[in-house]
């Protein structure tokens, strides 16, 4: 495999779901693909392909998310000249481009009724018809396809054909997200910032600090090997000292005191206003019974104000727009409690 297709990993569960691939890619049948957004659905699609007997043969990918309803079919199927507006010239379809070869397409529960309907026919009798005309094309076309959700849910909310997912679904592969790939999280890091720091000219590789260990494996990784690869190769760019271990990862890239405020849509006429969130961070209240009321409050009032300015980095302008205050009375309130050194 290329250098981009590579897989990394050792944990049993990305091992298992690599060596069912590697089974499959002999079979001449469809294979759905499953798996959470960054979990590399498109480089076990590839290596279906690469270790078939179809090796040789086209790679076409289409992303049926990327499709407007209306061109989907012409795009899978092709389409004659005058068949529809601005359809000046015949075109084949993807089906055809991959006669021989094997078609992927990815983000397959996007796909409309009416898509998927064509779609069983081309993938039961092999044969497609491409739009205004009469006749059908005869083509070999193995199909992959993956989707980030769960098929059979679809089916009983009538959103996805059974007899469809009956078709593709002679073997399912569903990859396992990042964090339940134990062990896995430091190699992929390692991977990915030894060849960062190769790509920005770093002469030796620092490794990593324990804060940045902890943090990897502390992280949830909603977006996977994806994300994670973002997460590293923007830790070591950031880093300044290439001589010590990078120990700062920076998980959210939009994260800033000045980024923009949300804009909420306004409420229907007639419609009841909603309450906006409290921006500030939650202050622990007071344990217990309170003896002085007004030394509780101005506690309460100095802990948030103290959090406050350190969300923002001690800016005050910032820290008065997150708590609703004027810059005059986030002085005020920093010089009565003693923050405002």
């Amino acid at each position: 495999m290329e250098r981009e297709t590579q897989f990394i990993g050792q944990s049993a569960a990305f091992q298992d779901a690599v060596e069912r691939a590697s089974l499959a890619a002999s079979l001449d049948r469809p294979v759905l693909v499953i798996g959470e957004r960054g979990t590399g659905k498109e480089l076990i699609a590839e290596r279906l392909h690469r270790l078939s007997a179809r090796w040789d043969r086209p790679y076409v990918i289409m992303n049926c998310a990327a499709m407007p309803e209306t061109l989907i079919e012409s795009e899978l199927f092709g389409h004659e000249a005058g068949a529809f507006t601005g359809a000046t010239r015949s075109r084949a379809g993807r089906f055809e481009e991959a006669d021989g070869g094997t078609l992927f397409l990815d983000e397959l529960a996007t796909m409309s009724m009416g898509a998927q309907e064509r779609l069983l026919r081309a993938v039961e009798y092999g044969e497609v018809t491409r739009v205004g005309a009469s006749r059908p094309i005869r083509v070999d076309v193995r199909i992959v396809a993956a989707t980030n959700e769960h098929l059979p849910a679809l089916v009983d909310d009538n959103r996805f054909r059974a007899d469809l997912l009956d078709r593709l679904s002679f073997e399912v592969i569903t990859l396992p997200p990042l964090r339940a790939r134990e062990g896995d999280i430091e190699v992929l890091a390692t991977y990915f910032g030894q060849r960062m720091a190769a790509v920005i000219g770093w002469d030796e590789w620092p490794g990593f600090g324990p804060r940045a260990l902890a943090a990897m494996e502390g992280h949830d990784w909603p977006g996977n090997v994806r994300e994670l690869r973002n997460v590293i190769e923007r830790a070591i760019y950031r880093w300044g000292d290439r001589s010590k271990p990078v120990d700062a990862l920076s998980f959210d890239p939009f994260a800033s005191p000045w980024q923009p405020a949300v804009r909420k849509p306004a409420a229907p006429t007639g419609a009841p206003a909603a309450v906006p969130a409290d921006p500030a961070p939650a202050a622990s209240a007071p344990s217990g019974p309170v003896s002085d009321l007004r030394a509780a409050v101005d506690g309460y009032e100095k802990q948030i104000l103290a959090d406050t300015m350190a969300r923002c980095r001690f800016n005050q302008k910032v820290a008065a727009e997150a708590l609703g205050l004027s810059y005059d009375q986030i002085r005020h309130a920093l010089k009565k409690h003693g923050l405002n050194q």
